[in-house]
């Protein structure tokens, strides 16, 4: 698997808490803006059958501004195919990222990371900064931005909450935060 295109899929999870599928079946069309704000877009792809794991997880993701300095943006006009992520194949089973979650594993046990480490813990290092940040965030932004069911099941929150602004989403997004020397190269 080249190297870049595992740097980009794990820039891209440690800043968003996206799924390891939901990032790897990125169409260069799920990179739209919204509200004047880059997004990623989960959603069902009718041509292959590919659907988020959810209903809640069919969303918009803003793009991290680490990630934008990165250069994930350029991917839209660049990557070859309609993908966004390039060099990942699909395995027999249909799964677009199977053989980076092996790579990912064989990594992390080359390193000497324990077993319960694994590509997910991605979104449980999201999830963990988001509710501890020192930020004005609601809990429903997170679950919203993560793609799960809202946490508080109150009236207000099951029958008044519509929709949350992208800028709202924005807000989410730009708490996660890592020291700087936790990604050393992170342009593409």
């Amino acid at each position: 698997m080249p190297e870049q295109t595992f740097r980009l899929v794990t820039l891209i999870a440690a800043y968003s808490g996206m799924r390891l599928g939901e990032i790897c079946t990125l169409r260069k069309e799920d990179l739209q803006n919204i509200d004047g704000v880059p997004c990623f877009m989960v959603r069902p792809h009718s041509d292959d059958g590919w659907t988020p794991k959810t209903d809640a997880s069919t969303r918009g993701v803003p793009v991290h501004s680490k990630l934008i300095e990165a250069g994930v943006l350029a991917f839209k006009n660049n990557a070859d195919g309609p993908y966004l992520v390039p060099g990942l194949e699909t395995s027999k089973q249909g799964a677009r990222g199977a053989a980076l979650g092996r790579a990912f594993s064989l990594l992390k046990t080359r390193i000497g990371l324990p077993a319960e480490i694994t590509f997910h813990s991605f979104r449980h290092t999201v999830s963990t900064q988001l509710r501890n940040a020192d930020a004005n965030i609601r809990e429903v932004w997170i679950d919203r931005l993560l793609g799960h069911e809202a946490t508080h099941k109150s009236q207000g929150t099951t029958t008044y909450l519509t929709s949350i602004s992208t800028a709202n989403l924005r807000q989410t997004v730009e708490a996660i935060s890592y020291p700087e020397t936790a990604f050393k190269k992170t342009a593409f």
